[in-house]
């Protein structure tokens, strides 16, 4: 069953980024979606902002991301970072007003010892960021392949 309290959850998924800017909206939309699922994850939205993220998610056994990013590579492309294993690269979630976003607060994390067990990032490729924009095709179609991929993580059917 879903525990609706993420302080107190052993497991946590964030859909983050901001619902009315366009590309940046795929994780609260997807964190909507999953909303009600039969699972022991605590599910939110989250906006991003860095510190409030550490606060989130130390102590966790299994956190799951899904977040906008943009590098140079095609819209709507899906990357899967294992960040309790690898280094993310500063500036690639960037799509936000904050300084100190995801990727700051993964490392800062990683030097304090306060990463989860597990944390398991999706990056999708946005393309546009405007205020009022709609999804862009290429990402909403991402967005239905990046949830069945949440879902096993999860281990919901």
């Amino acid at each position: 069953m879903t525990n609706t309290d993420p302080y107190t959850a052993k497991n946590l998924f964030l859909g983050i980024g901001n619902a009315q800017r366009g590309d940046d909206a795929v994780g609260p939309m997807l964190a909507e979606k999953l909303q009600d699922l039969d699972t022991d994850f605590a599910i939110l939205p989250h906006s991003g902002e860095g510190a409030s993220l550490i606060h989130l998610w130390t102590g966790k056994e299994k956190v799951v991301v899904v977040d906008a990013m943009k590098t140079s590579k095609r819209t709507g492309t899906i990357h899967r970072f294992e960040a309790h294993h690898e280094k993310l690269h500063y500036g690639v979630f960037r799509y936000s007003s904050h300084l100190f976003g995801l990727a700051e607060a993964v490392e800062t994390s990683r030097a304090l010892g306060l990463l989860p067990k597990t944390l398991i990032i999706y990056g999708i490729e946005g393309k546009d960021f405007t205020m009022g924009a709609p999804l862009t095709p290429a990402v909403a179609k991402a967005l239905t392949r990046v949830e069945k991929k949440v879902r096993e993580d999860l281990k919901v059917p």
